[in-house]
């Protein structure tokens, strides 16, 4: 089985990730923070755009693989402090609607760059 590593220029990112790696079916999204458009600053606002922004950082990268956000099978999110849970899931669901795959939270994270927030996940895409 070929491994992919996959790494876009419209995101930024630290030399020593990229931002996702392919392998067969299953597209690995690294963990993604709520950077703007070719930058490693953080989008104003807190949790809730950080968690906004996220999402679409991760759209875009697994747009680069072929797949899309109905693909994913499983999330991890990393909050700083649990107590923004109410503002991270609300901006979620926004973006992932009523029928989301599954996810675990874990609260009490310290984040890259000072971040509210950060999220892996993993995606199924049937090649074809």
């Amino acid at each position: 089985m070929a491994v992919k590593r996959i790494s876009i220029a419209p995101l930024g990112r630290l030399k020593a990730f990229c931002h996702a790696t392919v392998a067969g079916d299953f597209i690995f999204v690294s963990g993604t923070l709520g950077t703007a458009p070719g930058s490693l600053d953080l989008v104003a606002g807190g949790t809730g755009p950080e968690t906004t922004q996220t999402l679409r950082n991760i759209e875009q990268i697994l747009t680069a693989c072929g797949a899309t956000l109905a693909d994913v099978v499983k999330m991890n999110v990393f909050l700083a402090d649990m107590d923004t849970f109410a503002a991270m899931n609300a901006a979620y669901v926004a973006v992932m609607g009523e029928d989301p795959p599954a996810r675990i939270t874990v609260g009490r994270a310290g984040l890259a760059l000072g971040a509210a927030v950060e999220i892996d996940c993993v995606a199924h895409k049937t090649q074809g």
